[in-house]
């Protein structure tokens, strides 16, 4: 279903032009080098570990793609088939809150939810500790230690997902129930309500 381009093969025609002028390719792996960045190279051993198809499948892509409606754009899915990776700071403790790209999570209800007095956003020095992976690059394994996660059940409404693979141009599909035995997490409401 998925497949590897290895060594540095010739761009594709572009799939959609940026307001910047700047334009996305469809290279799914620009290099083994790209494959092999620390980061990423967690992630892959992570998935393999786990027995995962998504190891197999990393993509890199040809620029950084931060948010969940830029890698959506780049891969040509809805964003709701993103899992975007949030990290909060609950009581202290890292939060890892994957939910799909098309709406915000409730830190109100994920709080009640847990059972804690205060969720915040971690700060890039918080997420980066807590996962070993900047803002805009965390993927939901290949991190230090296990971080508590909640998985959006919005994300099974989407037969394949995307995540990132630890870095702002690497993302893997996957599923809901992958991302539930990966993380060892559990599914969970978590959308702001509206």
């Amino acid at each position: 279903m998925f497949e590897h381009i290895q060594g540095n093969p010739a761009p594709r025609q572009p799939v959609k032009s940026r307001p910047d002028g700047r334009t996305w390719w469809d290279i799914r792996v620009s290099s083994q080098t790209d494959l092999d960045h620390p980061r990423v190279r967690r992630v892959i051993d992570a998935l393999t570990a786990a027995g995962l198809p998504g190891a197999r499948a990393v993509r890199m892509l040809a620029a950084d793609v931060r948010t969940a409606a830029a890698a959506a754009e780049a891969l040509g899915v809805t964003v709701g088939a993103i899992a975007n990776s949030l990290v909060f700071d609950a009581d202290g403790g890292p939060l890892l809150v994957l939910t799909s790209g098309a709406h915000r999570a409730d830190t109100t209800r994920v709080a009640a939810l847990l059972g804690v007095h205060a969720i915040r956003m971690g700060d890039p020095d918080f997420v980066r500790a807590h996962t070993g992976q900047p803002i805009g690059g965390v993927a939901p394994t290949g991190h230090p230690a296990p971080i508590r996660t909640l998985v959006d059940r919005e994300l099974r409404k989407h037969p394949v997902v995307w995540a990132a693979a630890g870095h702002p141009k690497a993302l893997f599909p996957t599923t809901f129930d992958e991302l539930l035995t990966l993380t060892g997490g559990q599914g969970a409401d978590v959308a702001v309500a509206g």
